[in-house]
């Protein structure tokens, strides 16, 4: 499914537009907010979804080679995260919704964990 399909049904708010990257393919989501899970367990070209808004976040999600990375309960990035976000040509989204809400709703779209479910 195309990210910006994704943005779209979920309505999210691009933080990174200027990467144009929004016609990636997401092969899976996952979701954490304990980054060593993350970077032990997410699906190459996946999707994370966390609560988790600091520097690491960005870090540990390009060396998963995630696709992007949605923000929930309505919590943003610095700057200087979006910066890198950038840097390293990671997708990042927000959105008020909580990460159970974003899960159930990415599974309903046909996002699955990509852990064989």
């Amino acid at each position: 499914m195309k990210l910006e399909t994704i943005a779209r049904e979920l309505a999210l708010t691009d933080l990174t537009p200027a990467l144009g990257g929004d016609d990636a393919e997401v092969t899976a989501g996952y979701a954490s907010d304990l980054l060593s899970d993350v970077l032990a367990n997410a699906p190459e070209g996946g999707v994370l979804v966390t609560l988790q808004v600091h520097l690491n976040v960005v870090a540990v999600a390009s060396h998963a080679e995630l696709a992007a990375v949605v923000f929930t309960s309505g919590r943003t990035p610095d700057a200087e995260v979006i910066a890198k976000a950038e840097a390293e040509g990671l997708q990042l989204y927000a959105t008020d919704a909580d990460t159970f809400e974003v899960v159930g709703r990415l599974y309903a779209l046909g996002v699955k964990s990509g852990r064989g479910s």
